[in-house]
């Protein structure tokens, strides 16, 4: 299976990453800065592809993604400007959608945001 992750950079996609290579899957990693992925260990796996996408933009054609099986929604807008965070939320949202509107993709697997038991995260 080939597989979209996004916030590949992130504590839950640093640790799905290994999963998915040991499962036998193609992972194509997406993050916002390419210099912080690690190039070092199972990060050299030619089952990965890193390409550069920040969901906050509208998304660029990407040739290489038009025939994947599942995408991983791990992105979450961490602003401290709390009138900001749901728009940007949206916004990450809707852009990655729309990436996902040329693909063949047959299953989306989305994280939702942190919580607790006494305030959950907006």
């Amino acid at each position: 299976m080939k597989v979209l992750l996004t916030g590949a950079n992130g504590y839950i996609g640093k640790r799905l990453l290994p999963v998915l290579l040991e499962q036998g899957h193609d992972v194509i990693c997406c993050v916002r800065d390419q210099k912080r992925f690690p190039k070092t260990g199972i990060y050299t796996n030619p089952r990965i592809q890193v390409l550069e996408i920040d969901f906050l933009n509208p998304p660029a054609n990407c040739p290489q993604i038009t025939d994947i099986d599942a995408a991983y929604y791990l992105i979450h807008s961490m602003s401290d400007q709390l009138a900001e965070f749901e728009k940007l939320e949206m916004k990450s949202a809707e852009n990655f959608i729309k990436l996902l509107q040329s693909t063949s993709v047959r299953q989306i697997i989305y994280l939702g945001g942190i919580t607790n038991e006494e305030k959950l995260s907006k």
